[in-house]
């Protein structure tokens, strides 16, 4: 079998606490009662926001000691209106696509029930899945988020996700017996090669690294039929109950023409017959897809399409994004943000977020290992040396981007956006930015956004340090959170850190000798222990084994 080299997003585990619903249509249901609260927009401002410290006694450090530093800044993420937006679309999509998948509710096992009976007829089952399926109501939507390559799609959208738990065990609820295994959301990316087997190989993939089970052997061995795999693919989703299932990379497509069309109609059959809503990300490029196929793609996408565009220059949302981000030098000298700074970091950068992040921490390395800016100064000269030299490879398409040149345009399609009249313009409103950015000031005041923030860039720098094996992404936050409260919120940076790593590789070392020791203990099983009784007893295993119900009479059993 082929392999698959898919690199999974994975989330917490946690065992369902039920909780009173604000909406009553949102009640009596298991899968929504077990998700958290609806967030607010504090919720969603605290869990995006990374905004990595760089202390004093960083600035004073050797250069080469700052180089490593200044790589904190590729943590930065400011939260934006439009973060805002794609949460409050998640939100709906996966409570709203539980309404018509209610557990407890009689069709939710017809569907299971439905699907199953279409696996019996593998070869032909795909052909007539929605005509056995369209009597059951669906309540799913389907979302697609189309960007220029870098503006930060990706990074928000896993953000978001990890807001909610990945996987959800249910035992018990209302006194009743209720034993069921709940994937809030699966992320997979679509195959470089667009191909509908992969991407189901993907998912069966995704999910046994979740459960532990074995899916993609199962179910994805070579010569499975693609229509047949997707027919499981969508009796999981649904036996799983699936909140979401987001696809990411979906301009991939693009390189497979013959299959476009039935992966486009694949995703409106989880949503609009299974019941599974999907949010589809991809660049600009991804647009053509739309192009060929309006009615499809507007079925792929019933609850409309995000554009995510680059920031304008003179926008209020740029402004401050600039201003935070320029607070996080790690230069002897600070350098004043001036308009001529502001006007040459715009027009290298064209507003989008990955280069912005990548041209401010380039900068800063050319000014730390020139020895002609001895005052350690970022000056306009120093940004366009930067750009011209540092980011070689993507000037065609800033250039393209900067004369708004369409042709050129079209020879990266990655970087067009807003060319496609079928798509829905994001407008962005100036009261809202204004209502985030007073917000934002306010929280970055306060104490306990600070203790947040060392949390948060703490619990980043421990993890990529891969040396703590045997312990979880949880584990490594949790240690970091008690430190943090522990020790006052001014102490210095790199002590907490060296306090927290001594601390990491002692719980560390902790976990491997249990572990160590669990596998030299020999587990005696209870039958083996009474053959072994059998045995000193001088009986025969089976006698014994009857003897003691193990084994029962198959007359009296079937009478």
């Amino acid at each position: 079998m082929e392999k698959i080299n898919n690199l999974v997003l994975k989330g917490d585990f946690e065992q369902a606490n039920y909780k009173e619903q604000a909406l009553s249509e949102y009640s009596n249901n298991p899968f929504i009662e077990a998700l958290p609260a609806i967030f607010t927009e504090d919720d969603v401002l605290e869990r995006l926001i990374v905004t990595p410290r760089i202390t004093e006694q960083d600035k004073q450090s050797e250069t080469n000691i700052r180089y490593h530093v200044l790589k904190r800044i590729k943590n930065f993420i400011q939260p934006l209106p439009i973060h805002f937006e794609v949460e409050r679309k998640l939100s709906t999509l996966i409570r709203r696509g539980y309404l018509a998948r209610n557990p407890l509710d009689k069709s939710f096992l017809e569907r299971i029930r439905v699907l199953h009976e279409l696996r019996e007829d593998e070869e032909e089952a795909h052909r007539y899945i929605e005509e056995r399926l369209n009597y059951i109501r669906s309540t799913a939507d389907s979302v697609a988020i189309i960007g220029i390559s870098g503006i930060g799609k990706t990074t928000a959208i896993e953000r978001l996700l990890s807001m909610y738990p990945q996987v959800i065990k249910h035992q018990l609820y209302q006194g009743q017996f209720f034993n069921r295994t709940q994937i809030v959301w699966l992320k997979i990316d679509c195959p470089y090669d667009g191909s509908l087997a992969t991407l189901c190989k993907s998912f069966f993939k995704a999910i046994d690294d979740l459960l532990g089970t074995h899916y993609l052997e199962k179910f994805g061995y070579f010569n499975r039929m693609t229509s047949t795999m997707l027919l499981y693919m969508t009796s999981l989703a649904s036996l799983y109950g699936i909140g979401v299932l987001v696809i990411d990379e979906i301009q991939h497509l693009i390189n497979s023409k013959n299959e476009q069309e039935e992966m486009l109609n694949f995703f409106v059959t989880l949503s609009n017959t299974v019941g599974i809503p999907t949010v589809l990300i991809g660049t600009s490029k991804a647009q053509l897809l739309f192009k060929g196929n309006f009615r499809q793609a507007r079925r792929a996408a019933s609850d409309g399409s995000i554009i995510w565009d680059r920031m304008a220059e003179n926008s209020e949302e740029w402004e401050f994004f600039l201003e935070t981000l320029w607070k996080m030098q790690c230069l002897k000298e600070h350098s004043d943000l001036t308009d001529e700074l502001k006007k040459a970091f715009y027009d290298e950068c064209q507003g989008i977020t990955s280069v912005a992040v990548n041209l401010f921490i380039l900068a800063q390395e050319r000014v730390l290992f020139d020895e002609a800016n001895i005052n350690e100064k970022i000056t306009p000269q120093v940004l366009r040396k930067t750009a011209k030299e540092d980011m070689k490879i993507i000037q065609p398409m800033l250039n393209a981007i900067r004369k708004n040149n369409l042709k050129a345009m079209y020879k990266y399609e990655d970087i067009m956006i807003n060319l496609d009249d079928l798509m829905i313009t994001h407008k962005k409103g100036t009261e809202y930015e204004g209502k985030i950015k007073d917000a934002m000031k306010e929280r970055l005041n306060t104490l306990d956004y600070k203790r947040r923030d060392t949390i948060e860039n703490l619990s980043v720098e421990l993890a990529a340090l891969g040396i703590f094996t045997a312990l979880d992404a949880k584990d490594l936050r949790n240690l970091v959170t008690k430190a943090v409260e522990k020790y006052p919120v001014d102490i210095e940076y790199n002590q907490l850190k060296l306090d927290v790593i001594q601390q990491a590789m002692e719980l560390n070392q902790k976990k491997l000798s249990k572990v160590v020791l669990k596998e030299k203990q020999v587990i005696n099983l209870p039958l083996l222990a009474l053959r072994k009784r059998a045995l000193v007893k001088k009986k025969h295993p089976y006698d014994y084994l009857k003897q003691n119900n193990f084994i029962r009479d198959p007359i009296s059993e079937l009478f």
